[in-house]
Formats: C-alpha cells, structure tokens, sequence
C-alpha cells in the first residue's frame, strides 16, 4: 500500500513539473511576422529616426514614408509641433522591442536603415500622420504603404489635427 501511495505522489509529482515546464511554453512572444525584424529601440532621435543596436553596433533608424517637424537639425530652430513628435515617439518607443519591416532600399544616403515600424498589429508611421504628428514624404522606390498614408494625413488635415493646427509653421516653406 505504501509503494503504490509513493507511486502515485511521484507520478503527481512528475505530472505538475511537465505542466510547469510546458506551461512556459505560452509566454513566448507572438511569432515574428514574415518581412518583418524584431529590434529593441535603443534611444529616440526625434519624431521620425531612433537608435537600435543591431549585431552588436549602434544603428539609426529611420521610419518611412513620412517627415516630423524638425527638433535636432543643426542650425534649425526646433519646429513647431516637433517637440511633440518627438515626445510623443519616444513614449511608444524608447526601451521597447518594436518589428522593422523594410522596403525596396533598406538604407539612405547617410546610412540609416529605413523601416515601416510595427508595435504588434500597429504600424507607428501610419499612426503618427493620422495623429497629425507627421506629414507624408515618399522616396521611391520606398512607397509600398503610400497610398494609406496619403488618406491618413487627409484625415489628420481635415481634423486638424498636431501640426495640422497651424502647417505653415511646422514645415516652414523655403522663399
């Protein structure tokens, strides 16, 4: 009687370390979209460009298919809405592990990788012009989401939404 007791508490015993060992099975992150490069952001720029560490280096990002008013330019005053670009970004970004997906071209001329950013099911560039944080500007061949992220801004322009409240200002026009 005593051995089948010990038999049984063991087999219990077995039983609940299998189940504790596979239930860890489930906190895995989602699985990685295809197309799609999971990054931790390191640091953010501004508005549009942030710092991850990929293989080992410091690498620039930055996002696709659209333009934050400017707050680090060298020899340009921050702009209007462009603090809050900025800040708005950092919070969604900073510290957390976001998916790049790329495009035609994965870097530009200054050597910055150029990715449309998902926070899960959410493209950040999208939600940044519909937000009215930013505005549209496609570089071909890099236009894969273009058409969304023109209705987007109509969207945020006729709300007047963020920069929208006072455009001019934000992206001074050149004379």
């Amino acid at each position: 009687m005593r051995k089948r007791l010990l038999l049984c508490v063991m087999t219990m015993l077995f039983l609940a370390g299998l189940a504790a060992v596979f239930s860890g099975c489930n906190d895995r992150p989602a699985a990685v979209q295809p197309g799609r490069e999971p990054v931790k952001v390191e640091r953010v720029v501004d508005g549009d460009t942030f710092e991850i560490k990929k293989d080992g280096k410091k690498e620039k990002v930055r996002m696709i298919g659209i333009d934050t008013p400017e707050t680090k330019k060298p020899e340009t005053p921050v702009m209007f809405y462009g603090k809050e670009a900025s800040d708005y970004t950092a919070k969604r970004l900073e510290g957390n592990t976001v998916e790049l997906e790329w495009d035609v071209e994965r870097k530009d001329q200054y050597g910055r990788f150029l990715a449309y950013v998902w926070i899960g099911d959410e493209m950040l560039n999208r939600t940044l012009v519909r937000e009215g944080y930013a505005r549209i500007a496609t570089f071909p061949p890099n236009v894969k989401y273009v058409d969304q992220f023109k209705k987007d801004q109509e969207q945020a322009r006729s709300a007047k939404k963020g920069l929208w409240t006072n455009y001019d200002k934000a992206f001074e026009k050149k004379k």
